[in-house]
């Protein structure tokens, strides 16, 4: 991990106000894009390729892209439930309890967040109609990992919210199958149909809809930066819980941290993908020695390297300097690794998720804690907000005034409209108050 000492060189590393999308991509990813598409081709390029095919040739184009990508050959595109019922036999019993208590704890953790009542009128003929969407595209990364806790993440605050049905997309294994843990989370969760599709062609089916996939309302879910460019590509045709990316922690701790448990958590979110950022903010030059020392001892050869390779370590003067720089990388997983955690909570203004001292690693917020791991990255936190109940549901405003009001309004009304030179509009209330006057 890169080494600061200097805070303005820290600040400007961790400044990200950049478009989604600009990371470069490794060389091998790179190689493979141009050994299946024939040429060079950046991220974006690749993605809107795909969407297009998906668009125009529906199955046919999930069916290419499965084997071309994925290297894999499905029949059918659609789980059976006859596939999620023989999952749980090859599921074991201790994983399927684990799996139920987190979606109970999830769903608690939803419920107590939810809004209550449809239609709520606030004051004067003014309120708000809640309705839950018809339809949410699911997206849950799989292929060679399976993501059972994703499943849960993503489809229990969506029934929690009403929700009429959940269609979900994951990769297959090579073999043309779903890792069992993942169809019985799906289970668990209610979700009502699971598709054997992965990456941009996913997220493209789940858009535009094929003659297999049903088009949705609205794709949630975290994926690969070709999935969430798919995503940000979609949006306006569905809607998006955001742009997810790749794994994010910001670990601050004192001199009194555990050094062991500070890289035992970054090297957890460093194994979740290549790009991953890891950032490791100390007031103690001798924990940040220690900590560099125990990645570089127990750093497992089967855990990716590169994202550690790449994460910053930074030595500032005070807590205070670690909170601003926090502040302004806005981190999907911020950990607080400091004497009186608590304290400093309400001096986080851009976090996905904080996690407040020793008892509670980021890990545990990945799989049972309650609230949803799909988080904001990328610096989105400055801004956005973890996927809940919220996401699954649409407003409606309503106006229903009575006379008094009406006349009451209606004089200052007509004078904003004729400054904005639509005279229209002030006919149309004109014409109310000189009808309510006779």
């Amino acid at each position: 991990m890169k080494r600061l000492t200097d805070f303005s060189q820290a600040k400007s590393l961790l400044t990200r106000r950049v478009p989604f999308g600009s990371v470069t991509l490794p060389l091998e990813w790179k190689a493979r894009i141009k050994d299946i598409f024939g040429e060079e081709l950046c991220a974006e390029s690749v993605v809107k390729r795909i969407l297009d095919d998906v668009r125009d040739k529906g199955d046919e184009a999930l069916l290419h892209y499965t084997k071309k990508l994925d290297g894999v050959e499905v029949g059918n595109l659609e789980i059976s439930r006859e596939e999620i019922s023989a999952a749980y036999d090859e599921t074991s019993k201790e994983l399927i309890s684990a799996l139920k208590l987190a979606a109970e704890r999830i769903r608690n953790f939803h419920l107590q967040c939810q809004r209550k009542g449809a239609t709520a009128f606030i004051t004067g003929g003014l309120g708000q109609q809640a309705r839950p969407l018809e339809r949410v595209g699911m997206y849950v990364p799989g292929g060679a990992a399976s993501y059972p806790s994703t499943v849960l993440m993503a489809a229990i605050p969506a029934r929690v919210a009403g929700v009429k049905e959940i269609i979900m997309a994951t990769p297959p294994k090579k073999e043309g199958s779903i890792p069992a843990a993942t169809l019985v989370a799906a289970d668990i969760a209610k979700v009502d149909r699971i598709f054997k599709i992965g990456g941009a062609q996913a997220i493209g089916a789940l858009a535009f809809g094929t003659k297999s996939v049903p088009q949705v309302d609205k794709i949630c879910g975290p994926g690969n930066i070709f999935v969430v460019l798919a995503k940000k590509m979609v949006y306006g045709i569905v809607d998006i819980d955001g742009l997810q990316g790749p794994s994010e922690i910001m670990i601050i701790a004192d001199e009194m941290a555990d050094p062991e448990l500070c890289a035992a958590d970054l090297i957890a979110q460093a194994e979740h993908d290549p790009l991953a950022s890891v950032v490791f903010i100390t007031t103690s030059s001798a924990l940040a020695d220690k900590v560099d020392a125990k990645l570089a001892k127990e750093l497992a050869p089967a855990i990716p390297s590169r994202a550690l390779e790449n994460g910053i370590i930074a030595v500032v003067d005070t807590l205070g300097e670690a909170i601003e720089l926090a502040n302004l990388f806005a981190p999907e997983h911020l950990s607080l690794m400091v004497k009186n955690a608590d304290a400093y909570l309400g001096k986080i203004t851009n976090a996905g998720c904080v996690f407040v001292g020793d008892n509670s690693p980021v890990a545990l917020g990945d799989y049972i804690a309650g609230p949803s791991h799909i988080l904001p990255t990328g610096g989105s936190a400055h801004f956005d907000s973890p996927l809940g109940i919220s996401d699954f549901v649409k407003v409606t405003n309503i106006i229903a005034l009575d006379k008094a009001t009406l006349m009451k309004l209606g004089r200052a009304a007509v004078i904003m409209a004729k400054a904005e030179g639509l005279l229209g509009h002030a006919e149309a209330i004109e014409k109310r108050i000189k009808r309510k006057k006779r």
